[in-house]
């Protein structure tokens, strides 16, 4: 086999040929086209990466959300039954005092009833009682009673001071009242001795007052002195009537 050394040359140098020209035209751009086919991957995953990263803190963030949500719910429902329990227990205790005062009005009602009927009753037993001691008096005005209703108010005219008894006697006339007619001498008796307890002169009348039932009273301009069975039993009367005790 004969080797052609001049096609072996031209054919070597038509290789260096095409390798410069692969080299100059293709594999650069070839070449330049992956390095920006790389960066622009390289870029896709750092945006990929950086997406990611966002997500994530995206996800974490609606993760903190979502548990300050159900700790807000958390203190909500709480603050809502807590007003609720104190709604609940002022409306107890609202209630239970409205009942009170309900009680307490209705107690006072009855008390102040209860108070009114004694009185009522008391008032009633006490104007019975009075009828009845009168109509029992009525026909006890003797001597010995007429003296005794004498000296007591011989009695009340002497307590009186020198003043009130000189101005009671002083020029005008006075009355003597018994509830039944005394005889001539009884009654200038009486008059003596009521002269005697004024200490000076005094004209005196006599009259007749049955609603007395027993007694003697002196009356005048300046001058009354109340000594008889109506008056001791209107006193009696007044005191039940004025007795609260029930």
């Amino acid at each position: 086999m004969t080797i052609n050394w001049w096609t072996l040359g031209l054919q070597a140098v038509n290789v260096l040929i095409l390798i410069w020209l692969l080299s100059r035209f293709f594999w650069r751009p070839i070449s330049a086209i992956i390095d920006q086919r790389r960066t622009a991957a390289a870029t896709l995953l750092s945006d990929a990466q950086a997406a990611r990263t966002q997500a994530a803190d995206a996800l974490a963030d609606i993760e903190r959300v979502r548990a300050g949500f159900a700790q807000e719910r958390a203190d909500i429902l709480k603050a809502a039954q807590e007003a609720a329990e104190q709604a609940r227990a002022t409306l107890l205790a609202q209630a239970e005092a409205d009942a009170e005062a309900v009680r307490a009005a209705a107690r006072d009602t009855l008390d102040q009833e209860r108070q009114a009927a004694a009185r009522t009753w008391r008032d009633h037993a006490g104007r019975l009682a009075v009828d009845i001691a009168g109509k029992l008096l009525a026909g006890m005005d003797g001597t010995g009673m007429g003296d005794a209703f004498l000296t007591r108010l011989v009695g009340e005219i002497s307590a009186l001071p020198p003043d009130a008894r000189a101005q009671a006697a002083n020029g005008a006339a006075l009355t003597a009242c018994t509830a039944t007619a005394l005889p001539t001498a009884e009654r200038e008796r009486y008059r003596q001795r009521i002269v005697e307890a004024l200490g000076r002169p005094a004209t005196i009348d006599f009259t007749v007052d049955p609603a007395l039932l027993a007694g003697l009273e002196l009356r005048g301009p300046h001058l009354a002195i109340t000594n008889s069975w109506r008056a001791d039993l209107a006193r009696i009367l007044q005191e039940i009537s004025h007795d609260d005790r029930p």
